[in-house]
Formats: C-alpha cells, structure tokens, sequence
C-alpha cells in the first residue's frame, strides 16, 4: 500500500513538472544583429554602419599621415644651417625638394624668399605653415560631424520606433500583450546603443588626431624660429 502511495506521488509531480514546463516559456536569447537589421530598424544601422566605416578610414589614414609629419630629423636643420652658412643655397633648395614633409616644404619657401626682408620671409614662412597644417587637418572635420549626428541619428531611429510601438498599442484593444509591446520597445532602442557607441568611437578618434595635429604645430612654430635665428647668425 505504501509502495503504491509513493508511485503515484511520484508520478503527479513528474506530470505537474511537464506541466509547468509547457506553460512557462523558454528564455529568448537576445540577438543583438536581428535587432540591428529589422525591417524597423536597418534604415538607421545602415547610415551607422557608414559612419563608423568612415571614421575608422580617415583615423587611420590620417594618424599615420600626422605620425610621418611629427618625425624630427635632426641632421635635416644641421644640413640646412651648414649649406647656408657654406653659401650653398641651391644644395640647400636640393635638400628640401627631396625630403617629403612640411617642414621641408616650408624651408624651402623661406630660403627661395632670401634677400627679401625677414618680415616677408617670416609671413612667407607662416602662410606655408598654415596651409600645410589645414593640408594635414584635412578629413578630421567630417569625423566631428560624423560622431556628433550619430547618437541624433540612433535617437531618431528610437522615436520613430516608440511611435510605431505605442501606435500598435493604440490599435491593438483588448488584445494587447506586454511581451508584444516591450519587444517593440527594445527593438527601437538598440539604435540608440548604435548612434551612441558610433558617436562615443568618432569623439576618440577626433580628440586624438587633434592631439597629433598640435603635435606637428609645435614643431613647425619651433622649426621656423630656428630658421629665422639661423638668417640672423653670421656666415663663416
């Protein structure tokens, strides 16, 4: 008689254990790329996808063009200082034309002014220097703009989604189920995830190119006065 109790103790609990699996539903795992590429929300991930795939080309084409620009050759002022001072002007025009960087460039602009006043070789001097750095600051601009729009951009995507959300709710009467409506909520927030990882990846990319552009500044400020003292010492 126990033993009887005890089987059908035992096989209620293992129909109630069925039971209970069936009713509740299993856990979802959330796919962030479904969501990403939804009909509701592929027309702010691919402007996304874009943006970030712009900033990393101009931060990486540019950090290496800065980083060439920043590189200090000390024999190259040595050479120029020993040319001048030997009345070697044209194997110091030489050297410039055959070093590829701005310094060279703006060099070769002040020594090709010689015999002018030092006022107009230093403004000579000066507007290269301005031009070649507005030359290397080319680019960073956009990454600005990019990594500003970014996070409006997924926010946009956020509120149309909470409209259509909330409209279907609208519409939706009696029938209306929570699960339903929290989906479409999540859905049109991961945009806003998206513009701001984009927007948060662009801002590091623009405050570190801006720190190398002011790199390369400094040494052609520091470059250019070592030049004007150099027109200044006497020859040997």
């Amino acid at each position: 008689m126990l033993q009887y109790i005890l089987l059908q103790a035992e096989t209620v609990t293992e129909t109630t254990l069925q039971t209970v699996e069936n009713v509740i539903p299993h856990e979802e795992k959330l796919n962030i790329l479904s969501l990403l590429f939804a009909p509701g929300t592929i027309w702010i991930t691919i402007p996304l996808l874009i943006s970030i795939g712009v900033i990393v080309y101009i931060f990486v084409e540019r950090y290496l063009t800065l980083k060439k620009a920043s590189k200090h050759d000390v024999n190259f002022m040595n050479n120029i200082r020993d040319f001048m001072h030997n009345d070697r002007l044209d194997s110091a025009l030489t050297l410039c034309k055959n070093t590829n960087s701005p310094l060279a460039r703006m060099i070769e602009k002040g020594i090709s002014r010689l015999g002018k006043p030092l006022h107009d070789i230093s403004e000579t001097i000066n507007n290269v220097g301005q031009l070649e750095v507005a030359r290397l600051e080319r680019g960073i601009n956009i990454v600005a703009t990019l990594s500003t729009i970014a996070p409006m951009l997924g926010f946009l995507g956020t509120v149309t989604g909470m409209i259509v959300a909330f409209n279907d709710m609208a519409h939706s009467g009696n029938n209306l189920e929570i699960a339903d409506l929290a989906s479409g909520i999540y859905t049109a927030l991961i945009t806003t995830v998206s513009g701001l990882i984009v927007g948060i990846v662009g801002y590091l990319c623009y405050n570190i190119l801006v720190s190398k552009v002011s790199e390369v500044v400094v040494l052609l400020e520091a470059k250019a006065t070592e030049f004007m003292d150099l027109l200044h010492e006497p020859v040997k």
